[in-house]
C-alpha cells in the first residue's frame, strides 16, 4: 500500500511553506519558532510514547514507511514538526490579513472558564479513560496559561481555530479511517469516550488546541524577546 500518512503530511506542507518565505514573519523568526515547535513536539511525542506503547493509540504500517523510532513510524515524529507549521500559518495568515479583528475579552474569558470548568468535569467523570483525562488535563492546563498570561493571544485564537479545524478534520479524518479500508491510526474506544467527529476521537480537537496554542504561546514570547534586542 501507499505511504498515505506522507502524503497527507507533505501536501500539508508544500503552500504554507512556499507562500510563508514571501510573506509571513515564521520564516524570519524562523530560530524561535523552531525552538517552540520542538519543545512541544518533546512533551507531545513523550506522550505518544507511552499511548502506543499501552495500547491507548497505534499505528497501521500498510499505509506508512515503515520506519519506526520508539515504537512509532517517521511520519508521526515528521507531524510534530509540519503540522504545527502548517496550522499556523493560517493563523498568522488570517491575523495579517485581518489585524484587528479578534474576540472581546469579556466573551473569551468566559469561553475559556467554560472550557477549562467542562474540562475538569470529563476528567473527575472519566477517570478510567486514559485519553480522555491526559488530553483534557493538558488542555485545562493550556487554558489557565492562556487565561493568566496571554488573554489576547486567546481573543485571536479561537477564531483562527476555527478555521484551523477545517484542515484538521480532513487530514485527521483520512488518518482515523474516513477514506481508507482500515485506519491509519487507530484508537482504543476504551480509553476515550467514545464520542466522535465522523471518525475522529473527540479528545483530539483539545489535544489539537494544546498542541498548537501551547507552540503559539512560546513563540510569540521569544518573538517579542527578540524584537527587544
Amino acid at each position: 500500500m501507499e505511504p498515505i500518512y506522507l502524503y497527507l503530511l507533505l501536501g500539508s506542507l508544500l503552500v504554507p511553506l512556499l507562500y510563508s518565505i514571501f510573506v509571513f514573519d515564521i520564516i524570519k523568526y524562523w530560530k524561535q519558532f523552531s525552538f517552540s515547535t520542538i519543545v512541544i513536539a518533546i512533551v507531545f511525542l513523550i506522550w505518544d510514547y507511552f499511548f502506543t506503547k499501552a495500547g491507548i493509540w497505534g499505528f497501521n504500517y500498510d499505509y506508512c514507511l515503515g520506519i519506526k523510532i520508539f515504537k512509532m513510524p517517521i511520519e508521526e515524529w515528521l507531524f510534530f514538526l509540519i503540522i504545527p507549521f502548517c496550522s499556523l500559518f493560517i493563523h498568522y495568515a488570517f491575523v495579517h490579513l485581518f489585524p484587528t479583528f479578534q474576540l472581546r475579552k469579556k466573551p473569551a474569558v468566559y469561553i475559556t472558564i467554560a472550557l477549562i470548568a467542562t474540562s475538569i468535569i470529563l476528567v473527575l467523570m472519566n477517570f478510567s479513560k486514559s485519553y480522555t483525562v491526559v488530553s483534557f488535563t493538558v488542555l485545562t492546563f493550556v487554558l489557565l496559561l492562556g487565561l493568566i498570561y496571554y488573554k489576547i493571544l486567546l481573543q485571536k485564537f479561537y477564531f483562527t481555530f476555527l478555521i484551523i479545524l477545517i484542515p484538521f478534520l480532513i487530514i485527521n479524518g483520512i488518518l482515523t479511517g474516513s477514506l481508507t479500508v482500515s485506519p491509519v491510526v487507530w484508537y482504543n474506544d476504551l480509553e476515550n469516550l467514545g464520542f466522535r467527529i465522523h471518525t475522529i476521537p473527540i479528545e483530539d480537537v483539545g489535544y489539537c488546541f494544546s498542541l498548537l496554542f501551547g507552540n503559539l504561546m512560546i513563540f510569540e514570547n521569544l518573538k517579542k524577546k527578540a524584537n527587544k534586542k
